[in-house]
């Protein structure tokens, strides 16, 4: 699972224990090929939906991002991220991207970065 690729290796401390969060709750046989870097670009790619949605803004200045209220269609959304990973020929699957997605979503209940369902 060690991915020494330059963006993993910029991870600040909370991005990298929330992709070692998300690794951990994926199941061994859907773990088969995934990389922190292909965590991360789904998270980077959720992100990016967000903006085109409205629902998120950044700040060139600081670097900081701000999440604005509002409501996701998370089909739509894991369409959007499938997507963008056939566009640059990614070997996830749509099991992967969707468990990365729960992993994300489970570990902001648990920060409480959202509130559960």
């Amino acid at each position: 699972m060690a991915n020494n690729t330059f963006e993993t290796a910029l991870m600040d401390p909370e991005e990298r224990e929330m992709v070692e969060y998300i690794l951990r709750l994926i199941p061994e046989e859907d773990k088969q090929g995934l990389t922190e870097a292909d965590v991360l670009f789904v998270l980077d790619t959720m992100d990016d939906f967000l903006e085109e949605k409205g629902l998120l803004e950044y700040d060139e200045s600081t670097d900081e991002a701000t999440y604005l209220d509002g409501e996701v269609d998370e089909t739509e959304e894991l369409q959007y991220v499938i997507d963008e990973a056939k566009k640059l020929h990614m070997a996830l699957t749509s099991v992967q991207i969707q468990l990365i997605m729960d992993g994300e979503k489970a570990y902001g209940v648990e920060q409480g970065y959202y509130e559960e369902d």
